[in-house]
């Protein structure tokens, strides 16, 4: 094996649980409950609906690259390749940023799940214990990160198909003694409350849900057949996600209605107000709090995991690509980014030592990694829209690419502008109250992303690629 080299240890099942455990987790769990009280339960349904579609159509043009090009850096290396070297510098650094970041996320939303069993204990040593465990997932071998991200997943999909199955039941008067039936769907003002800025404003936490979805392209660097592999787990995993988001929205709107004060409330400390917990306590289920609590603790562990993962994946492609120092290009005998691994662990751990000592300082950070995803996703709409069109211009047909995305032109432009919409609407009410300090929060990433573009643009001069030029090389594996 050639030196910093990756190994294909993924089989299609790593692959598809871990695009699906990308996108199930606190999201789901937690903030569901929060878009049905603001934009009420048709309002939810919609704007999950539309975010559902635009991951699609992303996650098909990934496909289409990915089995053309499969190859750990993804949309970074494809913005390289097909657009211009400045955004696929800004686009790995921006990526890799905001993993890292979400990683001391993770671990400190650990400490507070598991406060719920032993609130005495000091919540570092839960992180501290966290961050270790998935350290050394990752250092094990990328099958031991499979398998792991693969027996999460599964918790979490087994949770979800038994509260659809326990909703139901419940909604028909057949578990909890009270038959609701669609009512909350006519109550007060429902089923569409707050117009259509509260829709856009829910078009964002749906969007918050599905990220991770894109992590289906960096796995393809260490997939076994990348050409099978791919295809086969975009078109399950968007099915399921789909079905598991929408049939879960509407479970929860039926039981619940819009204007309860609990769908506000939920969060990770406050497990008794998880949509799911209610829902399971309707239903006569007493314990349903401390089993959804350890639920949402895999989950948590799940989502540091892939964070993990797909951080270091970054870094070492990056590093692979010049745009990182070299020493994070080094594998190990079992094609582990070592240094690349460390210097994410050592990133994620001083952000989560800030948040203990500084919660500004925390929270600034947070901030500034909130639209990373949307610019990831916008990235892989322009690479694909540029890729397909440099494959037609350089005299290529479209029966040589393995996977093909659907609806082309139409999928990679839908994307774009919806993306765009939801970077936009993220914060539209302080702009209407012209509140600064708040606009500045919510859309520091933007900022941020166009320093690290121009920074390399001006550095090294460089172009948009004309389409005749792209390189369109296949990946040797």
């Amino acid at each position: 094996m050639a030196e910093n080299e990756m190994k294909r240890e993924l089989k299609t099942r790593h692959l598809s649980m871990i695009a699906l455990g990308g996108s199930i987790g606190t999201g789901l769990f937690v903030t569901s409950g929060s878009a049905i009280a603001k934009a009420g339960p048709g309002g939810a349904l919609l704007a999950y609906c539309g975010i559902g579609i635009m991951v699609f159509f992303l996650m098909t043009s990934l496909g289409e690259m990915a089995t053309y090009l499969p190859v750990s850096g993804s949309f970074s290396t494809y913005a390289t390749r097909f657009v211009d070297p400045a955004l696929g510098f800004a686009l790995g650094w921006n990526y890799w940023f905001n993993w890292a970041i979400t990683l001391a996320v993770d671990i400190s939303t650990a400490a507070l799940v598991t406060e719920f069993w032993l609130p005495d204990m000091p919540g570092w040593v839960f992180s501290l214990a966290a961050l270790l465990l998935i350290f050394l997932i990752n250092i094990t071998s990328v099958k031991s990160f499979g398998e792991t991200e693969y027996w999460f997943a599964l918790i979490k999909v087994v949770t979800v198909v038994i509260f659809l199955g326990v909703g139901l039941l419940t909604i028909l008067g057949i578990m909890g003694g009270h038959h609701t039936g669609l009512s909350n769907f006519t109550y007060k003002k429902a089923p569409f409350v707050g117009g259509l800025p509260m829709m856009l404003s829910v078009f964002v936490v749906a969007g918050f849900s599905f990220q991770g979805t894109e992590l289906i392209g960096i796995t393809a660097g260490e997939s076994k057949t990348p050409e099978k592999s791919i295809p086969k787990a975009i078109k399950q995993v968007f099915w399921r996600i789909l079905l598991f988001y929408i049939l879960s929205i509407f479970v929860i709107a039926c039981l619940i209605p819009y204007d309860s004060h609990s769908l506000l409330g939920a969060s990770e400390t406050n497990i008794a107000v998880s949509p799911f917990t209610l829902v399971f306590k309707r239903a006569g289920l007493a314990s349903a709090a401390s089993v959804m609590n350890a639920v949402i603790l895999t989950s948590v562990l799940s989502a540091a995991n892939s964070g993990m993962y797909a951080s270091s994946r970054m870094l070492w492609s990056m590093a692979e690509d010049g745009y990182a120092a070299k020493i994070f290009a080094k594998t190990n005998k079992r094609g582990i980014p070592v240094m690349a691994l460390l210097g994410t662990t050592i990133v994620g751990a001083i952000t989560f030592i800030t948040s203990i000592f500084g919660t500004r300082i925390y929270l600034f950070l947070v901030a500034a990694s909130g639209l990373t995803g949307f610019i990831a996703w916008l990235g892989i709409a322009v690479s694909h829209y540029r890729f397909r069109h440099a494959f037609k211009v350089q005299g290529h047909q479209l029966s040589e690419l393995k996977y093909h995305a659907r609806w082309f032109p139409f999928g990679p432009i839908f994307a774009f502008i919806l993306c765009l919409l939801v970077i936009v609407g993220q914060d539209i009410q302080s702009f209407k109250r012209f509140d600064w300090m708040a606009i500045g929060i919510s859309y520091m990433s933007i900022p941020l992303f166009i320093i690290l573009y121009g920074y390399y643009k001006i550095r090294y001069k460089t172009k948009v690629i004309p389409l005749t030029e792209v390189d369109l090389t296949k990946h040797q594996h």
